[in-house]
């Protein structure tokens, strides 16, 4: 785990981030006391997260009316 200032991390945000993605977390400290930690991104499972999803019976019962009105034409 590797500690760094507020000031380093606005001065060089893109190395951070890149070390972040390789190497794992990383402490800023403001004035030597800890206010952030950096941690790469959890794995993402792949696919619809929104699939698995029940709809709620009123959503369900306004899918299965037909779209529209009668032509404006």
């Amino acid at each position: 785990m590797k500690t760094i200032s507020v000031k380093d991390l606005h001065d060089k945000t893109g190395h951070w981030l890149r070390r972040v993605k390789v190497e794992g977390e990383v402490i800023v400290t403001e004035r030597g006391t800890p206010v952030a930690r950096m941690l790469p991104p959890a794995k993402v499972a792949a696919g619809n997260p929104f699939a698995r999803r029940k709809l709620l019976r009123g959503i369900a019962a306004l899918m299965k009316r037909p779209i529209g009105g009668p032509d404006s034409v």
